[in-house]
């Protein structure tokens, strides 16, 4: 079974990690996970840049060391750079040491302050001792773009159907994703049904 959006009480045991814009305002924020990629975010940045929207890439430590090019290019485009951990590390099966250790090891090629769990899956142990540093950044809407069998048609209309005010969109900077395949459309429909793409000041201070 799919879940477009986190389970509910995942805001009880994470509380002070962010999953959607508090606002009534018809923002959206995008994000990209696991990249950079050289097949997919040249393409996202240019669809990106073509309609003037900033997002927030979760990159892979490895990733960046491996392509250091591409994130300069990312920042130098507006758009934030956030830590996706090193070797993108399941949580729930890695110790807390070692968790910790990945994720300082991606710090110094990706971000310092602004964190989101590889598949989302953080124990409360390694959520306490995170979240003193960095800002935890969850999703309010993951439409399987990475997902192959789910089609990129599919993606498409759930993003269409379950996007609100303040949602928080995750899609996916890898030559797997169908993100660069839907991205202008879906970019195109939410301007047409009154939305904006924003970012969040806190991630400029």
């Amino acid at each position: 079974m799919r879940l477009f959006r986190p389970c509910f009480f995942a805001r009880w045991f994470y509380p002070d990690a962010l999953f959607r814009i508090k606002t009534t305002e018809k923002i959206l924020w995008l994000t990209f996970d696991d990249g950079p990629d050289p097949d997919s975010t040249q393409v996202l940045l240019d669809i990106l840049n073509k309609h003037d929207v900033k997002a927030l890439f979760f990159c892979s430590g490895k990733a960046a060391e491996k392509y250091p090019e591409l994130i300069d290019l990312i920042k130098s485009e507006g758009h934030i750079i956030g830590n996706h951990g090193y070797n993108h590390l399941n949580g729930w099966e890695t110790t807390t040491v070692n968790y910790l250790t990945d994720i300082e090891r991606a710090s110094s090629v990706t971000s310092s302050s602004f964190f989101r769990p590889p598949f989302g899956r953080l124990s409360l142990r390694q959520y306490w001792k995170i979240k003193g540093k960095y800002k935890i950044i969850f999703w309010d809407l993951m439409p399987y773009d990475f997902d192959s069998s789910f089609g990129h048609e599919n993606t498409l209309q759930i993003l269409k159907r379950k996007i609100r005010c303040g949602s928080v969109i995750v899609l996916h900077d890898t030559s797997r994703s169908t993100a660069t395949r839907i991205l202008e459309d879906f970019i195109r429909f939410s301007v047409n049904e009154g939305y904006r793409f924003e970012l969040p000041q806190f991630l400029y201070k």
